[in-house]
């Protein structure tokens, strides 16, 4: 049996501190997300599942729900209403019929590039929380013993999914007059 390198008392004090904290800061990260996107009409699963719809560029539903986080019915029956109002588009795989994918349609994208466009960071609690650090320390907080703990939890996936999202941000996203972006596709040379 292997030896525990630490008390009852720290790992329940630990256990508190990460469920109190994270309470606390879902609270608040929760009517900020809600605000943001109610003037489009989806709630928070219908936005992750763009979301990951977008950055995936075709998921299947156990994907989704993964990466989303929650239940796969969650995931379908969110991702079913998204359907209707023809923001996602269902399809199966020739060679997978057991499994149903999604994909962004282009109204869908268009709603996640304006959400993306009207994000306000002074509308967003966790943000503004941790500006002053920013300014004291030039950067804002390190995530990764979070990323860490969460990488523990759901999988080297699971993060390889977040990274990727992040990443496309960075790459396909440019800043112009203080809002955020899509940069546009260089246009092909015409033939000679």
């Amino acid at each position: 049996m292997q030896e525990k390198n630490y008390t009852m008392k720290e790992a329940m004090l630990f256990s508190q501190r990460v469920a109190q904290l994270s309470k606390a800061l879902w609270k608040s990260v929760e009517k900020d997300w809600q605000q943001w996107i109610k003037p489009y009409d989806l709630n928070i699963n219908e936005h992750h599942i763009l979301w990951i719809a977008y950055h995936l560029n075709g998921a299947s539903i156990s994907d989704v729900a993964k990466f989303g986080v929650m239940h796969v019915s969650t995931a379908f029956n969110f991702s079913k209403k998204l359907e209707e109002r023809k923001l996602l588009q269902f399809s199966k795989k020739e060679d997978d019929k057991r499994n149903t994918y999604i994909q962004i349609t282009d109204e869908g994208e268009k709603i996640l590039l304006a959400l993306m466009e009207t994000y306000d960071p002074g509308k967003n609690a966790a943000f503004t929380g941790a500006l002053p650090l920013r300014e004291l320390y030039g950067k804002f907080p390190d995530m990764i013993e979070m990323m860490a703990v969460i990488r523990n939890i759901y999988g080297e996936d699971f993060m390889e999914i977040f990274e990727r999202s992040f990443s496309n941000i960075d790459n396909e996203f440019s800043v112009e007059n203080g809002r955020l972006s899509k940069k546009k596709a260089p246009k092909e040379a015409e033939p000679v």
